[in-house]
């Protein structure tokens, strides 16, 4: 009896917890409409997270050798300012990240895929999904190939 009241105290106790944030590394890029954001998210044991996306506007009328060169600028930026990027905690429910207290989504992971899909907001724009793909290891060009 007492095994088993042992037994639904901790079946009732892991079921009220808090889910804990997936860990890993997960990168990606984002060229369209005039925008381009170079993205790297990194998810520690401590659940704390590094977030970085430096990102241009207004780049519609940008010949394609000069999308190219703000393309590579993104990613050096990226790669360069890692370093000082400070992890900080944000509120996860599952699938969800959101700041703490927060209501706006920050981050949507999916469980399924791995994949995590970054909602940046940019001025008094709507959220720009920025989805980004799991990965060992951070590569100078966060953008897939292909």
């Amino acid at each position: 009896m007492r095994k088993a009241m042992a037994v639904l105290a901790f079946l009732a106790l892991t079921a009220c917890s808090k889910p804990q944030p997936p860990q890993g590394r997960w990168e990606g890029g984002y060229d369209s409409n005039g925008t381009l954001v170079a993205a790297r998210v990194e998810i520690g044991a401590d659940g704390l997270v590094k977030l970085s996306a430096p990102d241009l506007t207004n780049a519609q009328s940008a010949k394609p050798e000069q999308l190219e060169q703000m393309r590579d600028r993104l990613a050096a930026d990226l790669a360069t300012a890692w370093d000082t990027v400070a992890p900080r905690p944000f509120d996860f429910d599952g699938t969800t990240f959101r700041k703490p207290g927060g209501v706006a989504p920050q981050m949507v992971w999916d469980k399924d895929t791995n994949q995590m899909t970054l909602e940046l907001y940019i001025g008094a724009n709507p959220a720009l999904p920025v989805t980004l793909r799991p990965v060992d290891s951070f590569h100078d060009n966060p953008w897939p190939s292909g």
